[in-house]
């Protein structure tokens, strides 16, 4: 039947992924995601700053360095060049797996050696990951949707907290932490995005969230728990002057320890890219998730040059993109370069440190909600009736809820223990891809698990099948996202 007048074919059609916005649409739905992971960029430097003996002014810089290299490593992730890039809408930013044993680094040694040591660590770490982003990418296939599905549902659980912590004000140590006026405006964002979904259409549902933080950013101002000292207080311009801090300094037990980190990072952000995969209805392969690491890595090792740390994906931002049903890699190119702006202007950032985090934590609730439903929805096609499946998923659920259940749980393992194991995303992904291995490929049962290598990483549409990936000279919008020009 020939097409309709005026409609392109079907194979000349771009994929979503693929697709640019209107330059509106595009900035306010970047805008969104900045809004989204902001709290999480800022944050450790916030704790790690204090921690190595710099000063609040100093700990500002940190942040606006940290705001400026998430910038890069987004860009170098949505946009990407040669083997670099996942190319999915796919933000980054600092790792909060570097935090604890950047802390310990900072506590062992001089406040004028802490940082620089800290920096030498993570540009090992960083090309010591993107030297093995070939081998480890080809894990991909020890991730059928009975391990997706279940470290997707964990990203979202163990998300959560945040939230809530966000919820009752942030700090834990403040006089009105979990104070009903925080926790009600928590709860009257919640309801503003929850309603803002149910009754707006198109373009404006789609950027419901960022809608939500402004309503309750504006509601919070006469409640009187927004802030605006750090408008006042900011910078106008402020480039992160190449190693601020000194000259990276190379020590073992401290690139041991971020290595360590790296590779936790790489773990989780290869369930991230296979989740987000699914979500975008362009499965992450093997190829894609090359691209991704070497963008995570080599975002890592640049980041110190500008005095920036570990950086990987953020899972947030997949709620967004799963709630949001904006698929455009472009949008998140878009928040990258936000962010950089943000890291060169700090007055322009700390428009943004106006939302209340009870506003964003109320918000977050609906995000990180979203990503488990998200993992929910892939273990409906994990064939849970067959073989061990469901007691895979509940030993792995079980183990990654420890250290948000119990956060104190492995208080007597040693610190570099720690790397991994308060991480509930890390220690079931390990648990669910171990037993996976035990019970439906070395356990003799074949017919338990479909074949990995012909399953889909992630969804929830109930297709398990990777669709054939185009030959060289196809249509860009069946491209996979990571294939290389070459």
């Amino acid at each position: 039947m020939a097409a309709n007048p005026g409609q392109k074919p079907e194979g000349d059609r771009k994929h979503p992924v693929d697709e640019t916005l209107p330059p509106f649409k595009m900035f306010t739905s970047g805008l969104q995601h900045v809004a989204a992971m902001y709290a999480g960029v800022v944050a450790p430097p916030m704790i790690v700053g204090p921690a190595c003996g710099l000063s609040p002014t100093e700990t500002a810089f940190l942040m606006g360095a940290s705001l400026f290299t998430a910038g890069i490593a987004t860009l170098l992730q949505t946009l990407g060049f040669w083997k670099v890039g996942a190319k999915l809408p796919f933000v980054n930013g600092v790792s909060f797996a570097g935090v604890t044993p950047m802390i310990a680094i900072g506590k062992s040694q001089s406040p004028e050696n802490a940082l620089p040591i800290i920096f030498g660590a993570v540009i090992v770490a960083g090309v010591l990951g993107f030297l093995l982003a070939p081998y480890f990418s080809k894990l991909v296939r020890f991730f059928p949707p009975v391990v997706t599905g279940t470290v997707i549902t964990l990203i979202g659980v163990s998300l959560l907290p945040v939230a809530f912590n966000w919820s009752q004000g942030g700090n834990a140590t403040a006089p009105d932490y979990g104070s009903l006026t925080n926790i009600g405006m928590a709860a009257l964002t919640f309801l503003i995005v929850l309603v803002l979904r149910r009754v707006l259409r198109g373009f404006l549902q789609q950027i419901s969230i960022l809608l939500g933080l402004i309503a309750g950013t504006l509601i919070a101002i006469p409640v009187g728990i927004t802030n605006f000292s750090a408008i006042t207080e900011a910078d106008i311009v402020g480039f992160p002057t190449p190693f601020h801090f000194g000259a990276p300094q190379f020590e073992i037990a401290a690139i041991i320890s971020m290595c360590i980190v790296m590779l936790v990072c790489m773990t989780e952000s290869t369930a991230d890219m296979l989740a987000l995969g699914k979500i975008v209805d362009r499965p992450a392969d093997e190829r894609t998730i090359e691209g991704g690491l070497r963008a995570d890595t080599l975002g890592t090792a640049i980041s110190p040059l500008f005095n920036g740390f570990a950086n990987s994906a953020f899972a947030q931002n997949i709620g967004l993109v799963a709630m949001t049903k904006v698929r455009s890699r472009f949008v998140v190119a878009t928040s990258g370069l936000i962010l950089i702006v943000l890291g060169l202007c700090p007055v322009a950032a700390s428009v943004i440190s106006l939302v209340p985090l009870p506003v964003l934590g109320g918000a977050g609730i609906v995000l990180f909600g979203s990503v488990a439903a998200s993992g929910i929805q892939t273990l409906a096609s994990a064939a849970m009736e067959k073989g061990e499946n469901a007691l895979i998923v509940a030993a792995a659920v079980g183990i990654g809820l420890i250290p948000i259940a119990a956060p104190e749980f492995y208080h007597a393992f040693p610190k570099d223990m720690l790397v991994v194991l308060d991480s509930g995303i890390s220690t079931g992904c390990l648990v669910a891809i171990v037993l996976n291995l035990a019970f439906n490929h070395f356990g003799g049962r074949a017919d338990a698990e479909p074949d990995p290598l012909d399953a889909e990483a992630g969804g929830g549409h109930g297709e398990v099948e990777i669709p054939p990936q185009p030959r060289s000279g196809e249509a860009d919008s069946a491209e996979p996202a990571s294939a290389p020009a070459h």
